[in-house]
């Protein structure tokens, strides 16, 4: 995602050891997975309370975002804010690693096999690296749901393992783990092709139209330019922003569905169609297919911000500009 550009700098030949391409997959891997984690622990109290709200939780589902906010400490405690926390950090730390990862590979394969580039690539790339990330940690974000949808005393999970044993055993095996992976994925696409998509834009235009005032050169290698941390930050908050009101209704039912047998309704959330069905005549728009949406945009411009922000700042650390 780096923007060259030239500069006065020193040769290949001066660049440190470690920028050399010797695992370089790797250390991608690390600087998505170090991204997805910063990103996540952020935000981690707004996105318990995001849970609570869509899935109707019955003790908090008469509540505002904010009053949400303020009540989950009194009844649950302030740890009550991180609940599912540790499923999440497990979930997290492969998500993000393989969506940069994965989005960098599918950038240069739509380039150099498919003549793909311009604005386009990252949109596809974007979109493909989120659906790739998607599948391969669907499990852990189930059980993270789950654990967050829990009430103080009312635990149907002790924890991890417990929650993918029940779920195993009770939910038809394996495919248990999967309910509401087409939502998912439908979701997905959009929301991580513009967020990657508006992130990419923002930056090469900004480079190239105001190099001096919005970028600075890379720590691990001057010949490339990178975006300042401040600017960073607001690209990838316009970037969440975006990205997030085009695919939040999909994202409702997608979390409906994760929830199974916690909603007394899951009989009507059996299928993408029927769920997104179901909230609409129950719940209409604002209070169901939105619901939830104002914390939506506090949670996602600072989580995407950071990510961005966060990976950016790890290419430079682990040589990878």
């Amino acid at each position: 995602m780096a923007i060259e550009a030239t500069v006065s700098s020193p040769g290949p030949s001066e660049l440190p050891a470690p920028a050399r391409k010797d695992f370089y997959w790797v250390r991608s891997f690390v600087a998505g997975g170090v991204a997805g984690c910063c990103a996540k622990t952020t935000i981690a109290p707004l996105d318990r309370v995001k849970i609570l709200l869509q899935g109707q939780n019955p003790h908090y589902k008469h509540l505002g975002v904010f009053a949400a906010l303020r009540a989950v400490p009194k009844k649950e405690g302030f740890l009550g804010l991180y609940k599912g926390n540790g499923a999440m950090m497990v979930r997290v730390f492969p998500y993000g690693a393989i969506q940069f990862m994965s989005f960098e590979r599918y950038k240069k394969m739509l380039r150099k096999k498919f003549g793909i580039s311009g604005h386009v690539h990252r949109l596809m790339a974007g979109s493909m690296a989120g659906i790739t990330a998607v599948i391969c940690t669907y499990p852990l974000d189930v059980v993270r749901v789950r654990l967050a949808f829990q009430f103080k005393g009312e635990h149907r999970y002790s924890g991890i393992i417990h929650a993918f044993k029940t779920i195993y055993r009770t939910e038809g095996g394996f495919s248990g783990f999967y309910r509401g992976l087409t939502p998912t994925i439908i979701g997905m696409a959009p929301y991580a092709g513009f967020s990657f998509f508006t992130f990419g834009t923002l930056k090469s235009v900004g480079l190239a139209h105001a190099p001096g005032l919005l970028g600075k050169p890379s720590s691990d290698n001057p010949e490339v330019l990178v975006l300042k941390t401040h600017v960073n930050l607001l690209c990838g908050g316009i970037a969440g922003a975006i990205a997030q009101t085009i695919s939040y209704p999909l994202d409702v039912a997608r979390r409906r569905m994760q929830l199974g047998g916690s909603l007394p309704d899951s009989d009507r959330c059996l299928s993408l169609s029927k769920t997104l069905k179901h909230v609409y005549v129950q719940y209409g728009i604002r209070r169901g297919l939105y619901r939830g949406l104002s914390i939506n945009y506090i949670r996602c411009i600072p989580s995407q911000a950071v990510a961005f922000t966060t990976y950016e700042l790890m290419r430079q650390v682990l040589y990878l500009n």
